[in-house]
């Protein structure tokens, strides 16, 4: 399941993201993993969740993000969710259409039954209609 929280940028998206990791942390069976473009939120996080900086690893468009999201997946048996904050940023879809990405994004998530929640920097009204029944927060 891939889930949105949406919102022009300065809402509150990453608080509203931060509250969802640290309430689920308690409840889930399995990992939970939070990328993120910095470490600044890490003593925001439980100790549990593990937070990975995108920027280290030198990824330069859309698909190899999803490429590095398959390779977390796969050494990870036990992943149970992943947290995307500021998603149009570290996957590299500023400024595009992010359809295509999402769907990719819930194939893998039927596949390897992850769960995706999204933080995206777009009022509701920008997104596409496909994508409106997968918000769960809108700011």
């Amino acid at each position: 399941m891939v889930q949105l929280i949406v919102g022009r940028k300065g809402k509150g998206k990453t608080k509203h993201l931060l509250d969802r990791v640290n309430e689920q942390i308690k409840e889930v069976n399995g990992n939970i993993v939070y990328l993120d473009k910095s470490t600044k939120h890490m003593y925001e996080l439980n100790n549990k969740v593990r937070l990975i900086d995108v920027s280290d690893f030198m990824l330069e468009d859309h698909e190899a993000f999803l490429g590095f999201v398959c390779g977390i997946i796969s050494q990870d048996h036990d992943l149970q969710q992943m947290y995307f904050d500021s998603f149009l940023k570290i996957a590299h879809l500023e400024d595009q259409d992010i359809s295509d990405s999402v769907e990719k994004l819930e194939k893998i998530s039927q596949k390897f039954g992850v769960d995706f929640v999204l933080s995206v920097s777009q009022d509701e009204s920008d997104l596409a209609e496909a994508l409106k029944e997968k918000i769960i927060i809108s700011l």
